[in-house]
């Protein structure tokens, strides 16, 4: 592609790299393709050149390579849970079709972005939980043409790269418990409600039991769902703790115990006859998001989590404080001693 000021006799059919407003009000905006009443309408606001873009043999338009990108990127819309918005001025967003978790694999992002500076691919990140409608990345080719080979370069690279993680579960059951009666259930059930119903996950009917390993173990014997949650009045503190220990009484498995996110460390996962069980954080009763939030929209959306996922969460897993937390990162003295 050639870029630059031409005299206007040699301007017809170039692109306008930039907006020129005219006498009388209005403008041609940049992007234009130059026409002879266009030409005769930059004479009249008294230009004799303009600076353009011009293709040359093997150069694609910006809209044709961003359609193009974005069609390699995600081959079959529909199978990939996607939707391509209407391409305009080189750039095509990428939408969710519906609920869900977004597939992305970095490496091929990465690769496509090297094929050439004027090609940009930004999405969310690898696991973003999404909202119909919500915009999983985006294609902006930033010249007004792009070589066609680098194009082809960046189709190869990037085939397949983007799709969305539709929920595969459809029941939950969380199970509180109490310490000496002092906790009822209502606000964690209404939190992590809100939660799952996000992701289309019904919550079955409000249970709290006592905080024993014996009481818990009956509940989850009994629990019916797709998901089990767990969510305690006093901390779990180790892998041998009233949950966990329930959990192994009632015939499953704990798999993983803790996690590098924070909000979120005391997190545990397992399995009881052939359902995820995910034991929650107490932070789990905020809305705001912790690391619970990112293990179950995984595993409501047929994700699998392992433990050496979860131990790979820890860069980017310094979330937000929660205020309500009862042991913050800072405590007032800690405050005070800094300013000293």
């Amino acid at each position: 592609m050639q870029f630059g000021p031409v005299p206007l006799d040699q301007a017809e059919g170039a692109v306008l790299a930039h907006s020129v407003p005219l006498p009388g009000g209005g403008r041609l905006r940049k992007g234009k393709v130059l026409g002879r009443d266009d030409l005769r309408a930059l004479a009249a606001a008294g230009l004799d050149s303009v600076t353009v873009a011009r293709l040359e043999a093997g150069d694609i338009d910006e809209d044709s390579a961003a359609l193009q990108l974005a069609q390699a990127l995600v081959p079959d819309p529909a199978g990939a849970g996607l939707r391509l918005q209407a391409v305009g001025t080189g750039r095509v967003n990428i939408l969710a079709e519906g609920p869900g978790v977004a597939q992305i694999n970095a490496g091929q992002v990465h690769a496509v972005n090297a094929c050439d500076a004027s090609i940009t691919l930004a999405t969310v990140p690898e696991w973003a939980r999404m909202e119909p409608g919500g915009m999983v990345a985006t294609v902006k080719i930033i010249t007004y043409a792009l070589p066609g080979a680098a194009l082809a370069r960046a189709c190869t690279a990037g085939r397949g790269a983007l799709s969305l993680c539709a929920p595969v579960l459809k029941t939950a059951c969380l199970i509180q418990t109490t310490v000496g009666g002092e906790m009822e259930g209502a606000k964690g059930q209404r939190v992590i409600g809100a939660r799952l119903e996000r992701l289309g996950v019904a919550l079955g009917p409000e249970t709290v039991v006592a905080h024993t390993q014996a009481a818990l173990a009956g509940a989850l014997a009994q629990a019916q769902g797709d998901l089990l949650l767990i969510l305690t009045g006093s901390a779990t503190s180790d892998s041998r703790d009233v949950a966990p220990g329930a959990l192994r009484q009632a015939g499953g498995v704990v798999a993983h115990f803790g996690m590098p996110v924070d909000p979120g460390n005391l997190l545990f996962i397992g399995q009881l006859a052939g359902r995820p069980v995910v034991g929650l954080p107490g932070c789990a009763r905020s809305p705001a998001l912790n690391g619970a939030d990112w293990v179950m929209e995984r595993i409501i959306c047929g994700i699998p989590v392992s433990g050496d996922e979860i131990v790979r969460m820890g860069v980017g897993g310094l979330l937000k404080e929660i205020p309500s937390r009862p042991r913050p990162r800072r405590l007032p003295r800690d405050a005070d001693q800094a300013e000293g």
